[in-house]
């Protein structure tokens, strides 16, 4: 309850006065109470709050355990994995939730307390003090006599005095008073608000990250379902096998109940037979017969046996075609045979008559199947096969030509084929950011570092735009990790393998990643420049990796002394360069003259032919690796640090991305979004990326921004928007798209449905442009490189 003292009725020090003081001292007091209780309550909820993330993570690695227990059975262990990796996020969600408690509640009103309430009291110390000196000087006053004149002065002045302190005291306690009730409720309402506002992040969070998880949850109730009515089959099946054998007359010795035929991984017979000792003495154990009976196979022309399935099988017979079977009657035992070889013979024993003439048989079988085979393998020695090579670079050329799904096209690029950060096979998710393929592990860990280091998707159970699949089949693991971990041998660093700890893997992707330790940040690699001209370019544009293979290589390495050289692919490195970057940007980068005019021309003839090009920082660096289309180059530029919205100042405030738009390649584009590049910033002319794409006339670049939330209602120097541009150029699909895009923003304002993306018109109509820029955009060239407009 908000209570305010008048100031007028504290200088009367009335009767009103002295009652709403009282009021308002234990209306104070209480008040300390309550928030002294409130915060030891919320002390106790953070504490348990700690205790319930301690047990939840004990809980979570049990958990990981039992994944790690069911390694052999890949889809409980996927699933723990993944489940486990969903519930850790859980945790720290928590941990953030009570941080935020302790921040707000804890903090922010014990400080209320011990600064706010304590002036309130020290306040309330001083007026009381100067209260009972008013009264006592009152009582002196009314006690003066007058005859005693000087007394009576004396007592008057004194009075005056007290009064005037009194009244000064007064105002100022009035005045705490007065500030600590209005400064009470912002401030209660101001903590509580910001714990409220602790809990709305915290269920939002858990929401997005189980709509993540929900397709593959429902997905795995899918398998679930099929899993239990195949146990469901599987019993019965074994019943009916059950009582099949049950009804079986076992007192018939039948030879394929004690030996078996395994066909298809080459054993042609195998059970259990007694071995006589091959010592001196030629015995047979008969304290212990289980230490001669041995499990005997005939297997890829051998006779082998071991005691243990572990153990490693021992070879009696090397080879069948130099040994002979028979039957030994001339001895004590039954049902004993014998195989003879050059150097040696090997007397056994089988459990019955049967079972004996069942291993003579299958001996003599393999016998005369292995002169065949050997015949066999003579005869095709003798012709000469023809052999066609086939290079990988082809391969992924026709994989990628095909429609496969994005786990084989993505999986073709060299590398992608085992987890970019632990190695482990077949990979089934993704850094879209990074351009890598990973494990679910590996791909739980990335998901912890946060979406401003990567971007994790599934290869197989989410949706995946064509210009962002592209992106995926321009990178791979094998030049990625060329540039992340550049300084692993270097630093003697062991890479964790599959199997090992998560937490040794995490530190390693945490250092790989956040902190880049493995770059080499002291190399002398410079960026490769690619030497095409602009109709080289446009066509670049949607070719794959496969054909993007034979025109350019990633980023090489070369020592700075080396000069200008030119491969066969028209790639030229220069490596005589300096630490000053930043000073030559503006010639080596100097692409467009100040009207915004292309100069290919002066491109190719000043800058690609000098021997002695300074070398760049990391901002120049991606700038004019953005232009060229050169992915490794952008990703090792980022890697060194450079800044995804560098503005080069010496050209008209321009960035990587508007240099991207420039350089016509639409995967480019998708490369920088991707890395957090912010598709509205502008150059000095007010024109952002979708201004440029517009006069350039390149629509899967608009149709790309447009996606990504670019502004198009932005309005240049010149007070044009995108729109105007568009119809100003004549150029019908963007002015299309344009259109679109904006009625479909009106729409949704319109009916409030902020956050959706459209009608299923508007969806379709920019899923062909994507699919149609991505994959045939000679379809969507409206302008020739010589047409284009300024921009």
């Amino acid at each position: 309850m908000k209570m305010i003292v008048d100031f007028e009725e504290c200088l009367k020090d009335s009767p009103r006065f002295r009652a709403s003081l009282e009021d308002v001292e234990g209306d104070v007091s209480e008040l300390e109470i309550k928030l002294d209780k409130l915060v030891k309550l919320c002390i106790g909820m953070i504490d348990a709050g700690k205790a319930f993330c301690a047990a939840n993570k004990q809980f979570m690695n049990g958990i990981r355990d039992l994944a790690q227990y069911s390694s052999k059975d890949s889809v409980i262990e996927s699933s723990l994995t993944k489940f486990a990796d969903s519930l850790q996020e859980m945790i720290q969600y928590h941990a953030m939730l009570f941080d935020q408690a302790q921040r707000s509640i804890k903090t922010q009103l014990q400080t209320f307390v011990k600064e706010d309430l304590k002036k309130f009291k020290d306040s309330k110390k001083q007026f009381d003090k100067v209260s009972e000196e008013k009264e006592t000087a009152l009582v002196k006053n009314a006690q003066a006599q007058r005859p005693k004149q000087h007394e009576v002065e004396e007592a008057t002045n004194i009075l005056v005095a007290t009064r005037k302190c009194f009244r000064h005291i007064a105002l100022d306690y009035v005045l705490q008073i007065n500030v600590l009730q209005s400064k009470r409720r912002s401030e209660i309402l101001k903590s509580m608000l910001s714990f409220m506002y602790a809990h709305l992040t915290f269920f939002h969070q858990g929401y997005d990250l189980f709509s993540e998880l929900e397709p593959y949850m429902k997905d795995l109730g899918v398998q679930l379902d099929n899993l239990v009515g195949d146990a469901a089959k599987e019993k019965r099946v074994m019943e009916i096998k059950h009582s099949t054998i049950q009804q079986k007359d076992f007192a018939d010795d039948d030879p394929k109940l004690d030996c078996n035929v395994d066909t298809t991984s080459g054993i042609v017979m195998e059970g259990y037979l007694f071995k006589r000792a091959s010592n001196a003495f030629k015995t047979w154990n008969r304290k212990k017969p289980d230490h001669t009976r041995r499990w005997f196979s005939i297997q890829n022309n051998q006779l082998v046996y071991q005691k243990k399935f572990k153990d490693n099988p021992t070879v009696v017979v090397e080879d069948l075609r130099l040994c002979t079977v028979k039957q030994c009657e001339d001895i004590e035992r039954r049902f004993c045979f014998e195989v003879v070889s050059p150097t040696k013979s090997c007397i056994l024993q089988a459990d019955s008559d049967k079972l004996r003439q069942a291993w003579i048989n299958a001996v003599q079988t393999s016998i005369a199947t292995a002169y065949r085979e050997k015949g066999d393998e003579a005869e095709k020695s003798e012709k000469k096969p023809s052999v066609s090579i086939t290079s990988p670079l082809s391969e992924a050329k026709e994989n990628l030509v095909k429609g496969e799904s994005a786990l084989q096209r993505v999986q073709c690029i060299p590398g992608n084929t085992s987890c970019c950060d632990c190695g482990l096979s077949d990979p089934c998710w993704a850094s879209i950011n990074l351009g890598i393929t990973l494990c679910i592990e590996c791909s739980g860990i990335h998901r912890s570092l946060g979406v401003h280091f990567s971007k994790v998707r599934s290869l197989t159970l989410d949706t995946w735009e064509p210009e962002l699949l592209k992106l995926m089949c321009e990178l791979g693991n094998d030049v990625v990790n060329s540039i992340y971990e550049a300084g692993v041998e270097k630093m003697g660093v062991k890479k964790p393998q599959h199997g090992c700890q998560r937490q040794e893997k995490e530190a390693y992707i945490r250092a790989k990643y956040v902190e880049k330790k493995f770059v080499d940040k002291h190399s002398e690699s410079l960026l490769v420049v690619f030497k095409r001209s602009p109709s080289v370019r446009n066509k670049d544009d949607h070719l794959s990796v496969a054909d993007k293979g034979l025109q350019s290589e990633p980023l090489t390495r070369m020592p700075s002394s080396s000069s200008v050289k030119s491969n066969d692919s028209g790639i030229q490195f220069s490596a005589d360069c300096s630490q000053e970057g930043l000073a030559g940007t503006a010639s080596c980068n100097s692409l467009f003259d100040q009207d915004g005019e292309k100069k290919v021309e002066k491109r190719d003839s000043s800058v690609f032919q000098e021997s002695n090009v300074k070398k760049l920082l990391p901002g120049p660096r991606l700038y004019q690796a953005s232009y060229e289309g050169n992915l490794p180059g952008m990703a090792e530029a980022l890697a060194h640090g450079a800044e995804v919205n560098w503005v080069n100042t010496k050209e008209n405030n321009g960035t990587p991305l508007i240099q991207a738009v420039r350089g016509s390649s639409l995967v480019t584009c998708e490369f920088l979004l991707q890395n957090g590049a912010s598709v509205n910033n502008c150059d000095i002319k007010g024109r952002g990326p979708l201004h440029h794409a517009t006069l350039l006339g390149h629509t899967g670049q608009v149709c790309l921004f447009l996606k990504r939330g670019a502004n198009q209602h932005a309005s240049d120097e010149d007070g044009k928007d995108p729109l105007t541009i568009a119809i100003e150029t004549a150029n019908a699909d963007i002015v299309t798209l344009l259109r679109l895009a904006r009625m479909n923003e009106e729409m949704r304002e319109s009916e409030g449905l902020y956050g959706q993306p459209g009608d299923e018109t508007y969806q379709d109509i920019f899923r062909d442009f994507s699919h149609m820029a991505s994959n045939n955009p000679e379809k969507l060239n409206r302008f020739h490189q010589s047409d284009s407009p300024k921009s």
